[in-house]
């Protein structure tokens, strides 16, 4: 263990942090794999990592690219998949989102309010971009129930350019509405 960000805890905590891989489809959904997120400082104590049973030459990794390995492990062993979706951690990792475009896979990642998009009117930071919306494009829906009842954002798709020349690409904004 070591104090690190979690999720679910919403702050830093003494704990340990795992990258999930769910599948899920209108019928339900299952977790299809797995990885234990070690922090950069446990790679360079190969002491510690023995003692808690961590293979010798277990490299550091990044929870993007941990995610990246486990959907590819997926997708190789025949798991249907159009899209792929995860919080800010995933979406800033430019690589992931380049490895996710290579395997044909869409995606809906968070991303940092300053994240820099390309869009007709040129650069703008994911917030300034949000901000000038007008209200008539957003629409709210529940992102599913939480420990406090259904979590509820509101959504906007918006057209953007993207250096990646497969064709026209389009960003799905969220806010927590300020009407609940």
């Amino acid at each position: 263990m070591q104090r690190q960000y979690t999720g679910t805890a919403g702050r830093v905590e003494n704990a340990q942090v795992a990258v999930m891989l769910s599948y899920a489809t209108g019928g339900g959904h299952a977790f299809i794999d797995r990885a234990l997120y070690l922090p950069r400082s446990w790679d360079e104590d190969p002491d510690r990592c023995a003692a808690a049973g961590v293979p010798a030459g277990t490299p550091f990794r990044t929870k993007p690219q941990l995610a990246a390995e486990m959907i590819a492990r997926a997708l190789d062993a025949g798991t249907p998949a159009g899209w792929v979706a995860g919080d800010e951690v995933y979406g800033n990792d430019p690589q992931l989102r380049h490895r996710l475009r290579e395997r044909g896979l869409g995606h809906v990642l968070g991303v940092a309010r300053d994240h820099r998009i390309h869009t007709h009117a040129g650069t703008r930071r994911a917030i300034d971009l949000a901000v000038t919306l007008p209200p008539s494009v957003w629409q709210t829906r529940s992102a599913g129930p939480g420990s406090k009842g259904h979590r509820w954002y509101d959504w906007a798709l918006v057209h953007i350019d993207d250096p990646d020349p497969r064709g026209e690409h389009r960003l799905l904004i969220r806010r927590k509405p300020a009407h609940r």
